[in-house]
């Protein structure tokens, strides 16, 4: 009876689940990189509307790059915020080094 049952045994779910969302993410992956630039135009909006709930900023100041490679993709946004002259920044970092703190949100360096 052993026999039989090995014979006509059926697989459990999970792999045959993974197996198909599989095949349904490299579907996506390939049409959504025939549209990349209807997906850029559309991330580069939504961010512009969330950086200007914040800051004021001029939109030729955003450049926002997307890279799809093989195993992965990345999101580069580069944002000028306006108000902090090069005098600005090199004062922030000296005191910020006299301090020994780090600035908002940055992280220190282990030493």
């Amino acid at each position: 009876m052993t026999f039989l049952s090995n014979l006509f045994k059926r697989r459990s779910s999970a792999p045959v689940a993974r197996d198909r969302l599989q095949i349904l993410l490299a579907h996506e992956r390939i049409s959504v990189g025939d549209g990349k630039d209807d997906l850029l135009a559309q991330l580069h909006r939504e961010i512009m509307e969330v950086i200007k709930r914040h800051v004021a900023v001029d939109q030729d100041k955003v450049q926002i790059k997307l890279d799809r490679g093989a195993h992965c993709s990345m999101l580069e946004i580069d944002v000028e915020v306006p108000g902090l002259s090069d005098k600005d920044k090199a004062d922030n970092k000296a005191k910020t080094a006299a301090s020994g703190k780090p600035p908002a949100g940055g992280k220190t360096k282990p030493a």
